[in-house]
């Protein structure tokens, strides 16, 4: 059993551990994005399926993501619509992402902001983890921080006891919108409809 306390979660990610905690759609497994080699090798992942970047606020994913004044401001104007929530953009990386969050596509990089005030502490204190959500891959996600526990044993999961009864939502995935220099394309609808 690794169920801890917030502030040991916190203690434990800023450490280099592997991590687990609610957010707005699934439970999220996350670390340091230098460490991201660790969640592959967890969920048994396939390195062509890139992590997420996720963040307390928007001004912790701006560093990670590079374009111009133009493409900043069209990004800025979807963010603000759904963010915190359900909505994962793929940008254009920049050069302080780690190329192990993204190894067969390093250019780019998935960018969230939960809805969701546990992770939004947790993130605020960690600074941007790499994210995905918890589940060996090509399953289900898992759904509860006991289930997280049995499955990845070795993973700092937070005691039920810690966890607010969030918002409704929970179990669906978030929408990815990707940019293509021009435009969005939507890789998957999730918890937000989006009509780009």
């Amino acid at each position: 059993m690794t169920q801890v306390t917030v502030e040991a979660l916190i203690a434990g990610a800023c450490a280099g551990s592997l991590v687990s905690f609610p957010t707005d759609t699934v439970p999220a497994l996350a670390i340091l994005p230098a460490k991201a080699p660790l969640i592959f090798a967890a969920k048994q992942r396939s390195q062509d399926k890139p992590l997420i970047l996720m963040a307390a606020r928007e001004s912790d994913i701006w560093p990670y993501v590079q374009g111009s004044n133009i493409e900043y401001q069209i990004w800025q104007e979807l963010a603000s619509k759904f963010w915190p929530g359900a909505l994962t953009l793929v940008l254009p990386a920049s050069a302080q992402v780690p190329k192990v969050m993204n190894p067969t596509d390093p250019t780019t990089i998935g960018v969230r902001i939960p809805a969701s005030a546990i992770a939004q502490n947790i993130l605020a204190q960690t600074g941007p983890l790499a994210t995905t959500s918890a589940n060996f891959s090509g399953q289900s996600p898992l759904q509860t921080m006991a289930e997280i526990d049995a499955q990845f044993p070795e993973v700092l999961t937070l005691k039920t006891a810690q966890i607010p009864q969030e918002i409704s939502g929970v179990g669906v995935p978030s929408t990815v919108a990707k940019w293509t220099g021009n435009s969005w394309q939507i890789l998957r609808q999730g918890a937000i409809t989006l009509s780009l």
